[in-house]
């Protein structure tokens, strides 16, 4: 197969390097506190072959991968939320079992993956956790030097998850916002790949490998697929995905891909709304999708106009409920941002048709945030010395 950039905004194409992000073009229009412009697609053209892998589809050969065991994540089957709900076809799909318990391991894969295959051994980013942790620890995995950027509010867990797998990690005083401005500085001063979120095409690029497990574990496409939404390249990466097996003429339908935002990070939901992308301040407790600026907006916005995507805004508050009715009916303990996603299918599932298929993504472990976790439990406040201490 052959494999080529694209600009997403003005369609140009350019051979594959490691050296070109953006769109050189389009770039130089970028406004301050704006998404990125210029983010660039990677393009396959040719047939898939007979009985295809997952592989066959990225634009790496497999020889460059690292020796870490990413994707081919469960699809859970809940059995108590399908009876509760009448729902059948409801699925979860677990990405907090890829190595470092998190959905990003997707895209830090095929970064470096990338990054081997043109001798690159310094990898740099902002992350504000899971994304700087799983590409600590699959960048340990392949030997390469990773360096972080993180906002001093990171969780805990995600932070010691990274220094444990090597990296060289600095906490920013400020949010995700200025720790992404600082890592493009560090990139340009000191080279490296930069496994920016949007700004390297590879994150979205990897990230479509879920759609394509979803697909291959359904054996179709499901008619919903509801989507923890921040700086926008995970829902971009399942559009990706889903548009590949259709532009290889393996399906001919797209399912309704759900962006689900806090009402306390929701700048995507308004754009669809207002037309127009707007500076928030970001402050939900979902950490993972806690995004000013959605670097990806500019292409997921398109994408969900041309191919029916649908907004839903849940409360904040409804998070950590959502993740506790989740773990108590499923065993399946789920980071603040996965839980967005089940409150989402929650908050629509009324509705739509009981009978459709419906896969929420679970983007990463519980015990990456215990803090907020705690907050959708109630957790016991008397210390008993025997059995009549029981209240």
């Amino acid at each position: 197969m052959k494999f080529t950039y694209k600009c997403t905004d003005c369609g140009s194409t350019f051979e594959i390097k490691p050296e070109l992000t953006v769109c050189p073009a389009c770039a130089t229009k970028q406004e301050p506190e704006t998404p990125l412009t210029g983010v660039l697609e990677v393009v396959l053209e040719g047939q898939a072959p007979e009985g295809w892998e997952v592989m066959d589809l990225l634009p790496v050969p497999e020889e460059f991968f690292p020796p870490a065991p990413v994707g081919d994540t469960p699809l859970w089957e809940p059995r108590n939320l399908r009876r509760e709900y009448g729902a059948p076809n409801l699925y979860i799909k677990d990405d907090g079992a890829n190595p470092t318990s998190s959905f990003k391991d997707r895209a830090s894969y095929l970064v470096s993956a990338f990054a081997r295959q043109h001798g690159i051994e310094d990898i740099v980013l902002a992350s504000t956790g899971n994304a700087g942790s799983s590409m600590a620890g699959i960048g340990a995995a392949a030997g390469q030097r990773v360096t972080l950027f993180l906002p001093e509010a990171a969780p805990p867990a995600k932070i010691i998850q990274a220094l444990q797998y090597g990296a060289r990690v600095f906490k920013v005083r400020g949010n995700y916002d200025f720790a992404y401005a600082l890592s493009q500085e560090y990139s340009k001063a000191h080279g490296g790949m930069n496994r920016n979120t949007a700004y390297n095409p590879m994150t979205m690029e990897g990230k479509k490998t879920v759609s394509l497990e979803i697909f291959r574990q359904l054996g179709r496409v499901p008619d919903h697929v509801f989507v923890p939404t921040g700086d926008g390249c995970i829902i971009g990466g399942v559009f990706k995905g889903f548009l590949d097996l259709k532009r290889l003429d393996i399906t001919d339908r797209m399912p309704t891909i759900w962006c689900v935002q806090s009402d306390k990070s929701d700048a995507i939901n308004r754009a669809l709304e207002n037309g127009k992308f707007e500076k928030i301040s970001s402050s939900t407790l979902a950490d993972s999708i806690s995004v000013d600026v959605p670097a990806n907006g500019r292409p997921v916005l398109r994408w969900m106009k041309e191919h029916g995507g649908r907004a839903v805004t849940v409360e904040d508050a409804s998070i950590p409920r959502a993740q506790a009715k989740l773990s108590s009916s499923t065993g399946l303990f789920t980071e603040p941002a996965g839980a967005t996603a089940f409150a989402g299918f929650l908050a629509v599932k009324d509705q739509l048709p009981k009978d459709d298929t419906f896969v929420v993504l679970a983007t990463g472990n519980g015990l990456k945030d215990t803090n907020t976790a705690m907050k959708g439990v109630n957790a016991p406040d008397v210390v008993i010395e025997s059995l009549n201490d029981i209240p």
